[in-house]
């Protein structure tokens, strides 16, 4: 059994004591704001005063100024928050937790609670030493644990085991459990996810669901089995639903569910007053979604929505902080807490002119000052993509009687094939592409149809992919050899190659999921291939997403998976993978 613990508490003795001496003016503080209109979160007020840091932490909030500072900086005319708190941010989307959090640093959002997906079936020793590397970084990390994989693994993959999801529990920087995509497991009976849980709130962990479409009942029976949150909710009803029924609610702002807008003004005709209990996300969004950037946009459509200025940015820091159990350490301008702070121009425009995290500027200016050597020590730590297997002639052999069909972006029904597959090539008049789903040892393959991608492409090979396996798709086998050869020799990523021709690729060197990129680079990849997509035919909302989730089993009807075509309702195999 886990132990009770508190989160991590980044202060010595001996910090504590110089800290101390500071406030007596017996050492001069390291950064002094002064004239600072700052936000306190818990009066509700903006309020004057002098701001006092010691390297890494706020020491006193007041009147007064000290003697002597190591640098004093005049906060006159300017607005100061607190660092902004992503909630439920997925780090491995295309981005890696690193690089993620630079560029989320230096648009103000100082912290973020990650998923652990990635790490979670990697060895813990390996995947524990990243963590202590991105905790280097000057922006703050947190992390959830896993209670599932979100897919169906194959039987040689790692165990998901106590032991395992104990370890995750004990670590740290470890502050929630979830977010639960396997919960009907719990309510048919699974009494070791249910145990799961109990051992999260034993550890001062709160769960997280995934609760899409959930009615009341459910909604009851999973705050039974000690569920504190949820952030699927696509209504405004829904959302209040959750708040009724005690649940700290996540409004959603993503990629593919951009819901944000319609949920604040939805709540506000409800007459909502209350928004303690309220938290907002970008729910691991593709890069170029966050061109306009993270939680800073989502508080700029808060405000623009209706809800009070004050309101808005108590959500993304203090709301989180409590939820988290980490308002001792992050949240408010107060003494004690982490100095992450927002430097403003104007109290409706939250996008920074200038931010501290842990007591030093990272942006400024105009210019990032974020230390890239920290960046690069923790990459290092991320393994590297070894892309070993071949892709044959042979393998493309396709002779299954269904295929999945394309509702959205991440939703697939089973259809039955009509064309004749054994030909090279598909014709560019209808919606089916060849789908393979190909082990990354090379000992299995799945190979189908995909219905409604896209029309007219030759191949689209990616590592990128819930199981972390390769998916092959296209139209003409040959452009799909050819795409697999590249995304080998980039050692992982995404090609689309079409009548022979690379089209646009995006290397993925680390784990074959993310990049060694700038995210702002990053983004210029993914639009590049998104828009080569929609002009072949990709009508959906986002087709990374596609990628990823092909294999998901928390998402209905039927998907492809390591083990074969999988009935989701059912928990059934229609059609198992073959050996190679």
């Amino acid at each position: 059994m886990p132990l009770k613990r508190s989160a991590r508490a980044p202060w010595s003795k001996a910090m504590i004591r110089s800290q101390l001496e500071v406030v007596d003016q017996l050492r001069p503080p390291s950064l002094v704001l002064t004239n600072a209109t700052y936000l306190n979160v818990y009066v509700k007020q903006w309020k004057q005063a002098n701001i006092w840091i010691e390297n890494d932490r706020i020491v006193y909030v007041g009147p007064d100024v000290p003697e002597a500072a190591v640098e004093t900086v005049d906060m006159t005319g300017k607005y100061v928050v607190p660092g902004y708190i992503e909630p439920h941010a997925h780090p491995f989307q295309l981005y890696n937790p690193a690089t993620l959090s630079k560029y989320a640093g230096e648009r103000g959002t100082t912290t973020l609670v990650n998923d652990n997906m990635l790490l979670f079936l990697q060895d813990m020793e390996q995947a524990f030493a990243q963590l202590e590397a991105i905790q280097q970084l000057p922006t703050s990390t947190y992390w959830w644990a896993r209670l599932d994989t979100q897919t169906e693994l194959d039987r040689d993959s790692v165990l998901v085991d106590s032991e395992r999801v104990h370890a995750w529990f004990n670590h740290p920087d470890v502050v929630m459990a979830g977010e639960l995509t396997a919960w009907p497991r719990t309510l048919k009976g699974d009494d070791e996810m249910l145990q799961w849980m109990l051992d999260a709130e034993t550890c001062g962990l709160p769960v997280e669901g995934h609760f899409p479409g959930a009615s009341a009942k459910t909604l009851t029976k999973m705050a039974l089995m000690g569920v504190h949150s949820d952030h699927e909710a696509m209504t405004a009803n829904e959302a209040l639903c959750r708040l009724e029924h005690g649940y700290t609610t996540t409004l959603r702002h993503s990629s593919i569910r951009p819901d944000l807008p319609g949920m604040i003004r939805g709540l506000l005709d409800a007459g909502l007053e209350a928004y303690d209990h309220l938290m907002v996300t970008t729910d691991g969004s593709t890069p170029g979604f966050y061109q306009d950037g993270l939680q800073d946009a989502l508080v700029k459509i808060m405000i623009e929505a209706g809800l009070p200025a004050i309101e808005a940015y108590r959500i993304v820091s203090l709301n989180v902080a409590r939820h988290f159990g980490l308002d001792h350490v992050l949240g408010s301008i107060s003494p004690g807490r982490i100095a992450h702070l927002n430097i403003l121009d104007a109290i409706d425009e939250p996008r920074p002119s200038a931010v501290i995290a842990k007591g030093q500027w990272i942006y400024r200016d105009g210019a990032s000052l974020f230390p890239n050597e920290l960046i690069e020590a923790a990459l290092a730590l991320m393994p590297a993509t070894d892309v070993t297997i071949d892709l044959t002639p042979n393998d493309l052999s396709f002779s299954m009687p269904v295929g999945l069909d394309m509702v959205n972006s991440v939703i697939m029904k089973l259809f039955k094939i009509t064309h004749d597959t054994g030909q090279d090539e598909l014709p560019r008049d209808c919606d089916e592409s060849f789908l393979m789903l190909l082990d990354k040892e090379g000992k299995w393959r799945l190979n189908t149809v995909l219905k409604g991608f896209a029309n007219d492409f030759g191949g689209l090979v990616s590592s990128y992919s819930i199981s972390g396996d390769y998916l092959i798709l296209g139209k003409c086998k040959q452009d799909m050899l050819m795409a697999f050869e590249r995304m080998k020799e980039l050692g992982g990523g995404i090609v689309l190659v079409d009548r022979g021709e690379i089209i646009a690729e995006i290397p993925l060197p680390l784990c074959g999921m993310t990049s060694t990129e700038p995210l702002e680079q990053l983004i210029v990849q993914e639009q590049r291939l998104r828009a080569e997509l929609i002009a072949r035919g990709y009508h959906f909302e986002d087709p990374i997403y596609t990628l990823l989730f092909l294999a998901s089993t928390h998402l209905p009807y039927v998907r492809a998976t390591p083990l074969g075509i999988y009935e989701v309702m059912k928990k059934q195999i229609l059609f198992p993978a073959i050996l190679r």
